[in-house]
């Protein structure tokens, strides 16, 4: 081994010679190998399998999530510098705009799954930073507003009282999740009603 390799040693358990699995998952709060899973369900539209699970020995109950990882494009920062797309980093803007909001883990889960989604969806091997802020305060906007306009502050860098009172007279004017929807069932409506007649006439 060279300078800088780490050795990790792995219980017979861990290695699965006498259970015939794979490594198993320690307990976060005392490390303990002989943890069980308790509950299991398809989140996310099915891309992400989320396990509740048991220590037998602390007795603490935590939650893992299992999702396939696909290559996201590279974010093009505005200088021109391509850098990785960081789920921690987007993770973290998002959880200091919702501090002390009531806004679930779950939902934050769910924004960020929107959020690779439209990079999946962009079919670009490089998506501007820009864009990127522009789908985070899309998501910010229908989940806490008191989050959008946090991180709206941030990001376009409000210089004075006024900039922040123009943003929040932006998001007043927007139509919210559930007047968009009922426009949606309106138009529906209208479209088969038509639909109806046109079969009569």
């Amino acid at each position: 081994m060279g300078r800088g390799d780490v050795l990790f040693s792995l219980s017979p358990r861990q290695r699965g010679e006498d259970w015939g699995e794979g490594p198993v998952m320690q307990c976060p709060f005392c490390k303990a190998e002989d943890t069980r899973v308790i509950d299991s369900r398809i989140v996310e539209d099915g891309a992400m399998v989320r396990r509740r699970r048991a220590c037998e020995k602390c007795g603490n109950r935590f939650t893992t999530f299992e999702k396939a990882q696909l290559a996201l494009p590279n974010i093009l920062k505005r200088d021109g510098t391509p850098e990785p797309f960081d789920d921690d980093k987007l993770r973290k803007g998002l959880e200091r705009a919702l501090y002390k909001r009531p806004v679930t883990p779950e939902a934050v889960d769910h924004v960020i799954e929107n959020i690779h989604r439209k990079l999946r969806a962009s079919a670009e091997r490089q998506v501007p930073s820009h864009r990127l802020g522009e789908w985070v305060m899309e998501e910010l906007r229908d989940l806490d507003p008191v989050a959008y306009v946090r991180f709206a502050s941030i990001y376009r860098q409000f210089q004075d009282a006024n900039a922040f009172r123009e943003e929040v007279e932006r998001l007043l004017a927007f139509p919210t999740v559930e007047q968009r929807r009922s426009q949606l069932s309106l138009i529906e409506s209208g479209d088969e009603k038509r639909k109806t007649q046109g079969g009569k006439s």
